[in-house]
């Protein structure tokens, strides 16, 4: 995963120079990574939680999970 943000990253900021400029801390991607599996059977509802509470500080999504 590290090697895969880690190239992406570098590639965009490479076609868009300016969005280096927009990122505060100049940083592409978060920290963590959500790594889970869905399938017919799957919870989609999961996985648009975890979308939805990226950039949130711990305690907010804390109190959303539950």
């Amino acid at each position: 995963m590290r090697v895969f943000k880690s190239v992406t990253a570098r590639e965009l900021f490479k076609r868009v120079p300016t969005l280096r400029e927009e990122l505060w801390g100049e940083e592409f991607w978060t920290d963590g990574y959500y790594v889970g599996s869905v399938s017919k059977r799957g919870n989609w509802d999961v996985v648009e939680q975890y979308i939805r509470a990226q950039g949130m500080k711990s305690e907010e999504v804390q109190l959303r999970l539950f």
